[in-house]
């Protein structure tokens, strides 16, 4: 009798103590500490945020790229349509529609700590987004690569990820850095025309003045044909392309499917330089028109198409 009433006080001594642990476990996992941080965004608007944020909505696919590579993939809990990389966020709720408008309903029901919005994001929207009670960050695109890595860190600010901002921005600038030096003293630079739709053979788009895709360009050692025409994104004629018979064409739509092939098979194009010198290079665009981490391996990978006896 003595023996088993031992057991039974045992018995309640070791389930009293799984219960200690679990419940401690429990509330350790539910309840991290959040301060509530007023920080501006680029809109010179106030934002208040409980960070470090646990759960963020990205309407933008350089802001999910931004968040994933400062360690903040597990917290998205909803992305815009088109974001696709980190292949994990392809299974979260989408927020966005096929017209770009966005989902508020949903947006409201992930009840989100940070909604980080970009210039995809109309004015208007974000306003309304606000109205809500959601806390918004306007995080305005970097206009050259030298900017960068501060935008990262600005991502890092709204999110209270600052260290892991500073991390990636300092890993950033080391690598632009590097590819700076290997082109360091260059005394050629080919030309370079960068296919974003040839639909129309005779009147092909492409990236002109003030576009990252221009600035990679120039950064990676090479001089763009459009650099002189007007506007981010414009169009060039089949006989200016012609005369000016770039060394190498990049095709930025070989996301949907052209390639190197399909331009020689063109009527007029099968004489140019990069033509017969197999010089049409198709490239994942995603590299060159994201405002995120991954502009900087379009660097890298540019600089050696246009100068590889720079990186052997």
């Amino acid at each position: 009798m003595k023996q088993r009433i031992l057991f039974m006080q045992f018995l309640i001594l070791v389930l009293t103590a799984f219960s200690f642990f679990a419940v401690s476990a429990q509330t350790a996992e539910q309840t991290i500490e959040q301060t509530a941080v007023i920080v501006t965004d680029d809109l010179d608007r106030e934002v208040t945020i409980n960070q470090p944020v646990q759960s963020v909505v990205s309407l933008a696919a350089s802001n999910t790229e931004i968040l994933c590579a400062i360690s903040l993939c597990e917290n998205l809990v909803g992305v815009d349509l088109f974001s696709d990389y980190p292949e994990e966020v392809q299974a979260l709720e989408k927020v966005t529609n096929l017209d770009m408008s966005v989902n508020f309903e949903l947006i409201l029901s992930l009840k989100p700590d940070l909604v980080l919005v970009s210039e995809l994001t109309p004015v208007e929207q974000v306003d309304s987004l606000a109205s809500l009670g959601l806390p918004v960050y306007y995080l305005a695109n970097p206009k050259t690569l030298d900017d960068l890595p501060a935008h990262i860190l600005k991502a890092g600010e709204a999110t209270g990820f600052s260290d892991e901002a500073e991390t990636v921005a300092l890993a950033l600038e080391e690598r632009i850095a590097a590819v700076d030096e290997k082109l360091s003293g260059i005394s050629e630079r080919p030309l370079v025309f960068y296919e974003l739709d040839a639909t129309d053979p005779l009147k092909p788009w492409t990236a002109g003045p003030g576009s990252f895709i221009d600035d990679l360009i120039y950064r990676a050692g090479g001089e763009n044909i459009a650099a002189d025409l007007i506007g981010a994104y414009p169009q060039i004629s089949q006989e200016a392309l012609i005369l000016q018979n770039p060394d190498f064409i990049i095709l930025g739509d070989s996301n949907y499917g052209v390639t190197a092939a399909d331009v020689a098979g063109r009527p007029g194009w099968e004489d140019l330089s990069a033509v017969l010198n197999s010089q049409v290079i198709e490239f994942n665009d995603d590299l060159g028109a994201r405002p995120g981490p991954r502009l900087v391996d379009g660097l890298e990978q540019l600089a050696e198409i246009f100068h590889p006896e720079r990186f052997e």
